[in-house]
């Protein structure tokens, strides 16, 4: 298993999706759905892109586990990974939410799953912080290099540096915090939108650190292991060109095969000289979400990635997983996608 992509997924399939009105004020890239399109045909848009990136990483050998919501209450639960972490050795990390409608995004069963499908040894669970105003919104506050243990981190009310600090103590990382805005000296709201690391390449905003010394330091430890740092402009991280993931797939036949997932907004801001960076260490999926990336995240944040050792499946289980793909069942629930992953992988 790479250290850097994950060869799983956790995808929510939000059944009531709309661009949460309280987290408006401070994410710049959040836009208002169509005046005249009423909010049941934006969850069935949205609801059909869900489907179609868990589908296209599904056709590249990914495994996918896609939980259902259909409370209303629940507008950005399309994106996991600002409550949920998961780490190899077998620690999970739940967090701190700023905004109050998302506190119940966070669901026991998921946790459940992953004891039970993964090894799990502890969960570090700091939403406990909520009532004292803190906050780190998961692998949206926080770009994990899990090959070189830094957590590059855009200071934000979305990204305290003192539980920044702390998850680092209790997770092995080194905090690199840094101020990032846009050309209005708009603070970014989530680190994940202007850049991401994969295993031999990153992309990167680094023009919008606006301290010159520290945008070099945030270059150099990139680069450091001799990984390719693709720079992005400010434009790209405005058509969610930064909001990319690294992942492990398999062929056909059964060989590793890595993969950066993206939206296919991003992908058509990339220059061919960016492309061509980043297909030499992956092979680009690219997947329109136009609706869901009203609600101010695309791809990366849809994709909480599990980097946790797999159980031994049973006999038992395997037989199972034969008859659901042989019952050709519709793979919405959660069990289904594991069923089909078993065998595929």
């Amino acid at each position: 298993m790479s250290a850097q992509a994950p060869s799983a997924v956790i995808l929510v399939r939000a059944e009531r999706f709309v661009p949460n009105p309280a987290t408006a004020a401070d994410n710049a890239f959040q836009a208002e759905a169509p005046v005249d399109q009423p909010d049941e045909l934006t969850s069935a848009r949205a609801l059909a892109e869900m489907d179609l990136l868990a589908d296209a990483l599904r056709g590249v050998g990914v495994r996918v586990h896609v939980f259902a919501d259909p409370d209303h209450t629940r507008p950005d639960s399309v994106f996991p990974n600002n409550w949920l972490s998961t780490h190899a050795g077998g620690s999970v990390a739940v967090y701190p939410m700023y905004a109050s409608n998302r506190r119940h995004e966070r669901r026991a069963d998921v946790l459940e799953m992953l004891k039970s499908e993964y090894r799990v040894q502890t969960i570090v669970d700091y939403s406990g912080l909520e009532p004292d105003g803190i906050f780190l919104e998961g692998t949206g506050a926080m770009v994990l290099d899990h090959v070189s243990r830094v957590a590059y981190t855009a200071r934000s009310h979305r990204a305290d540096t003192h539980v920044l600090e702390r998850f680092c103590t209790d997770f092995g990382y080194e905090p690199m915090a840094f101020d990032a805005v846009d050309s209005a000296g708009v603070p970014v709201y989530h680190t994940n939108v202007i850049g991401c690391v994969g295993t031999e390449v990153a992309l990167f905003a680094l023009e919008m650190i606006p301290d010159e010394q520290r945008r070099e330091e945030v270059r150099e430890r990139l680069s450091v292991n001799g990984r390719q740092v693709v720079e992005l402009t400010e434009a790209q991280v405005r058509e969610f060109a930064g909001n990319a993931v690294e992942l492990c797939g398999r062929t056909p036949q059964g060989r590793r095969r890595y993969v950066m997932a993206m939206s296919e907004r991003a992908r058509r801001s990339l220059r061919p000289d960016q492309v061509a960076a980043i297909e030499e260490s992956c092979e680009i999926v690219a997947v329109d979400i136009p609706t869901i990336e009203l609600a101010g995240g695309s791809v990366r944040c849809m994709i909480a990635g599990v980097h946790l050792d797999r159980r031994p499946a049973s006999g038992h289980e395997l037989t199972e997983a034969v008859e659901a793909i042989n019952e050709d069942a519709p793979a919405t629930a959660d069990g289904q996608d594991v069923a089909m992953a078993e065998v595929g992988a």
